[in-house]
């Protein structure tokens, strides 16, 4: 048994003489059949040359017979108590222990198969504890602001007034934002989100989506220090639809999901006065939509593109935030991704000379009136 992925083959991984299994169960167990036959007529023969009595042939033929089985039944039961002490660990909440890949048979699939699901429970036991800890930190920093002036107001230290009701109103609708991602979470696990498609022109609700993102910002901006959201309002947003007339079929709600979170993770990332863009354009397959969010940030190395929009990821690059960013909870590109895939499209990060470059193409969503 091992505490390490050492000596262990890769997923889907093929014996050197390919896929055929010389030495499986099956074999063994034949073979070992074939040599006690052998062993039984062999010393047969030799009793009848060297008229040797046959009682001492039997003891001698049942003592090699079982010889071979005990070394043949140890092959067999060994990594069975290694997968064992292994299952019995990750029972316990130990999801670091391994079993060794040094088998191709049977039982080496077995181990395979064992640490992979290893893995998988890993992964989600990291992300459990992940979730917790975001949650924790997305929730705690927003009541300790409400909490902090609605006691100024018992306390008679802060008027009741209309500049103090709209901070706490703030981390009120900060919290609502919270509760609602987290709701989206749970609709895309159990994947009961309908769409409810319909035309609309793109510029107008793209213009409206940029505007929205901009009064968020200016709202975060004059909420109290320490609430622990994004205070970038040095980002210049910028719009381009092309043609001007555009016109897609798609689900607005599902839509603005999409493109707010990745205007919010492209103002996190940008540099200080940067621009993020917001680009439309017609798709190259016929009827398809293609719309694009480029910023100036440090952009995402190529081995990291894959991992984007998996849950809980943001990020391994220096300073991967922009100046008052608290890193989000690494779910707003997850939840791109599953509103995109409800459509059918994709969803990417695309070449850039510079910064990031996400391209969302959504098949058979955009028309052009004539």
């Amino acid at each position: 048994m091992s505490d390490g992925p050492a000596g262990r083959r890769g997923p889907g991984a093929q014996p050197p003489w390919g896929g055929v299994r010389p030495f499986s169960i099956k074999t063994k167990l034949g073979a070992l059949v074939v040599v006690s036959v052998l062993i039984t007529t062999g010393l047969s023969v030799i009793a009848v040359h060297t008229e040797t009595e046959l009682r001492f042939i039997t003891v001698f033929s049942m003592i090699a017979t079982l010889l071979i089985t005990q070394f043949v039944a140890h092959s067999l039961t060994a990594p069975l108590d290694d997968m064992n002490a292994v299952a019995r660990s990750i029972s316990h909440g130990d999801y670091t222990r391994r079993v060794r890949e040094n088998r191709w048979d049977e039982l080496g699939d077995l181990a395979q198969t064992i640490n992979v699901m290893a893995d998988e429970l890993e992964a989600q036991d990291r992300q459990r504890k992940e979730l917790v800890a975001n949650v924790s930190h997305e929730l705690r920093t927003p009541i300790a602001g409400l909490r902090a002036v609605l006691e100024n107001i018992v306390d008679g230290v802060t008027e009741a007034d209309p500049e103090t009701m709209r901070t706490a109103l703030k981390q009120t609708e900060r919290l609502g934002r919270l509760v609602e991602t987290l709701l989206d979470l749970s609709r895309l696990d159990n994947g009961v989100v309908p769409l409810k498609k319909r035309r609309f022109e793109v510029w107008p609700y793209l213009s409206g989506v940029l505007k929205e993102a901009n009064m968020v910002s200016s709202a975060r901006a004059g909420m109290a220090s320490g609430s622990g959201s994004h205070t970038r309002t040095d980002v210049h947003l910028h719009l381009d639809v092309s043609p001007p007339e555009l016109v897609a079929h798609a689900d607005p709600e599902r839509i603005h999901q999409v493109v707010a979170n990745l205007i919010d993770n492209a103002v996190k990332h940008s540099p200080p006065h940067g621009r993020v863009t917001v680009r439309a354009r017609v798709g190259a397959q016929q009827g398809s939509l293609e719309l694009e969010v480029l910023d100036e940030g440090p952009g995402i190395p190529r081995t990291e593109w894959h991992r984007v929009f998996e849950r809980f990821n943001r990020g391994n690059v220096n300073r991967p935030h922009g100046p008052g960013s608290d890193g989000g909870t690494g779910l707003g590109l997850a939840i791109a991704r599953w509103a995109v895939d409800l459509h059918g499209g994709r969803i990417g990060v695309a070449e850039s000379e510079r910064g990031c470059r996400i391209l969302i193409t959504l098949p058979e969503a955009s028309s052009v009136p004539s």
